[in-house]
């Protein structure tokens, strides 16, 4: 299942003749964006993410949060937490996270890097997360194995069903004439991790908000990820209009949980 994994998502690679032309990082996210979602976050905690590492986490627990950006995942459990661990790979990311625990006064540590590749540095916890990340993730086996072994008592994973690039799809027939893959999803995640001997339980629901509040927003996010210049929002606009495609329908969310053993 690995290699079926690896393969599916090595198909959603762009190609290098378009990605030269790319006037900005087309997988680049910002970190003042993601801060957003986790001061709504924070501001409305809910979901059952949230509910199964809460359920699981022991008065003054630790949770390790693994891709954790600015914390949308773990900063909401806040009041229930002794200590967070969060890993990331962004300097930015892992900056804005602080800020909001310090004020929050969580206790946390933060590790810089890629999982598994910092799992020996980082420390086990109570609950180990990981939000919207396992799609950037090759070696999923690797990562759930080292994920499941950094947690005492629960793994919890949050993600899409489908890649969360899926969205830009007939853009991208539309623009380079390239059709983007259908897998992998959250259903191969789950295949994944039963493989490797644990009993999965998940829950789907739909998106807490809509992906784009308009269609500016939308044009200018979709011609970085397309690498085109944002001198042509109007055209991708005009393409969404043209292909049916606004208002984007919301995206369906998995959240999946095992024990530890």
């Amino acid at each position: 299942m690995d290699e079926r994994w690896r393969a599916d998502l090595a198909q959603w690679g762009i190609p290098d003749a378009i990605a030269a032309r790319a006037p900005a990082d087309p997988w680049g996210h910002s970190p003042a964006r993601f801060a957003e979602r986790t001061d709504r976050a924070l501001a409305e905690p809910e979901g059952p993410t949230l509910a199964r590492i809460a359920e699981a986490l022991p008065a003054g627990g630790s949770v390790l949060d693994v891709g954790a950006g600015t914390g949308a995942a773990s900063l909401p459990l806040a009041g229930s937490m002794g200590e967070l661990i969060a890993v990331d790979s962004s300097a930015g990311m892992l900056a804005e996270l602080r800020s909001r625990a310090d004020a929050l006064g969580v206790p946390v540590r933060t590790v810089e890097g890629r999982w598994p590749d910092v799992a020996a540095e980082t420390p086990a916890a109570d609950v180990a997360v990981a939000a919207h990340v396992v799609y950037n993730v090759p070696d999923l086996a690797a990562f759930l194995t080292e994920l499941s072994r950094h947690a005492r008592r629960r793994v919890v994973l949050e993600l899409t069903e489908h890649h969360p690039m899926s969205w830009l799809s007939p853009l991208w027939a539309h623009f380079h004439g390239l059709i983007r893959p259908e897998r992998p999803t959250a259903h191969d995640v789950i295949a994944v991790a039963e493989a490797l001997g644990h009993e999965v339980g998940h829950e789907r629901r739909l998106a807490p908000l809509a992906r784009f509040a308009t269609l500016e927003e939308l044009g200018e996010s979709a011609c970085r990820r397309l690498c085109l210049g944002q001198d042509r929002v109007a055209e991708v606009i005009a393409a969404v209009a043209e292909l049916d495609m606004w208002p984007l329908p919301r995206d369906h969310w998995f959240t999946l949980w095992w024990e530890s053993k």
